[in-house]
């Protein structure tokens, strides 16, 4: 009787697709919410684009950071949203949104200074309406890396893939340092939370574009797109808004979050630590194809 009560409670659970969380929730009028994807709908193209744009002075320089998607109809609601990452570290959210629009082009520029590693990856949404239909969506992720180097031993440059030994090199270097601050934190959290990491399938958040053209762990390919979708959905609200500093307005300088995927295919988790050292954990069930909530 106990074990049929369990079994009933989740699959009420499951069936929400819902997030659980830890955080404050902040309501705003520009939300991604998924729906069922529409199979007869599709981006014609979709980026992000990091670059390097000019040298300001010895000490600085300038990296330009470019979002941009157009699907192949105007839809009821388009929204763009990217997150930068620098040395590990995020330092930006870039965020658009449009009614009745086909396209949505974002870009900014930032300062930057020493050697650095920008990760910027970005989810791109439509939501369609037609008439008294079910509402459906289009959805996509990608995503961009550069490398900037700048040091007294050798002239200032910046490459996404290293064509030289010294690049190599610097990649390599880089690479290693960040890893090893992130993993760190990530092993910090998995501790806290009593997490036995080998019951999942381990992603850093900055790598959930390679899902775009492959599924997740142990899942088909229209299950994984709605899992994503619902990710996104629970990071946006959860994520992307919760960690605004609402002081200062600025993002809270927090590491790459660790996505948990689990092996039996029944949830996922996202964990991370704000700069205040509070620990977030957010827990995602896999639902049917309905739009999740949060609670």
């Amino acid at each position: 009787m106990k074990k049929a009560l369990v079994y009933g409670l989740l699959s009420s659970i499951i069936t929400l697709g819902v997030f659980l969380f830890f955080l404050n929730q902040t309501k705003e009028s520009e939300v991604i919410q998924y729906f069922p994807i529409d199979d007869h709908s599709r981006f014609l193209s979709y980026s992000t684009h990091l670059d390097f744009a000019s040298q300001e002075d010895e000490d600085e320089y300038e990296v330009t950071w470019r979002i941009a998607s157009k699907s192949d109809q105007p839809m009821y609601l388009r929204q763009d949203v990217s997150l930068l990452y620098v040395n590990g570290r995020l330092k930006g959210i870039m965020n658009k949104w449009q009614e009745n629009a086909q396209a949505i082009k974002k870009q900014t520029s930032i300062h930057g200074e020493d050697t650095k590693r920008y990760d910027a990856i970005s989810f791109h949404h439509g939501e369609i309406h037609e008439d008294e239909q079910d509402i459906k969506s289009i959805q996509a992720s990608s995503a961009d890396q550069l490398y900037v180097i700048d040091s007294p031993l050798t002239a200032r440059t910046a490459f996404h893939n290293p064509s030289t030994v010294e690049e190599r090199e610097w990649k390599g270097r880089l690479d290693h340092s960040i890893r090893q601050q992130i993993e760190a934190q990530w092993q910090e959290l998995l501790s806290y939370y009593k997490i036995p990491k080998e019951k999942y399938h381990l992603i850093p958040l900055t790598s959930l574009y390679e899902y775009e053209k492959k599924p997740l762990p142990g899942t088909t390919a229209r299950e994984s797109q709605r899992i994503l979708g619902q990710l996104w959905e629970g990071l946006y609200k959860n994520y992307v808004v919760g960690i605004t500093d609402t002081k200062t307005k600025h993002p809270i300088q927090s590491y790459i979050p660790l996505l948990l995927f689990d092996k039996q295919g029944t949830h996922l988790m996202v964990l991370f630590e704000d700069d205040t050292g509070q620990k977030h954990q957010l827990i995602q069930y896999y639902g049917s194809d309905t739009s999740s909530t949060s609670s």
